[in-house]
C-alpha cells in the first residue's frame, strides 16, 4: 500500500475548485490549507491545495497520479 501526494494548481478560477472537487470525488483528502498567491509572469492569482491518497499498489515514479 502507498500513500500518494499531489498538489493541484490552477488560476483563481471555478476551474480550481472543480479540480479538488474532482480530486475528492476519486477518494482523494486534502492534505494542509490552501495556498494563494500572484503569478507576476502571467498577471494573474493562483490557487494550490494538497491533497493525498491511499491506494493497494507500490509506488513508481512512473504512476500517473491523477489516474489513481
Amino acid at each position: 500500500m502507498a500513500k500518494l501526494y499531489r498538489l493541484l494548481t490552477e488560476e483563481d478560477t471555478s476551474a480550481f475548485c472543480h479540480k479538488v472537487s474532482e480530486a475528492l470525488s476519486k477518494g482523494w483528502e486534502l492534505y494542509g490549507d490552501p495556498t494563494y498567491a500572484f503569478d507576476q509572469a502571467n498577471n494573474v492569482m493562483r490557487c494550490g491545495q494538497a491533497v493525498t491518497k491511499e491506494v493497494d499498489a507500490e509506488y513508481a515514479p512512473e504512476m500517473k497520479l491523477g489516474q489513481q
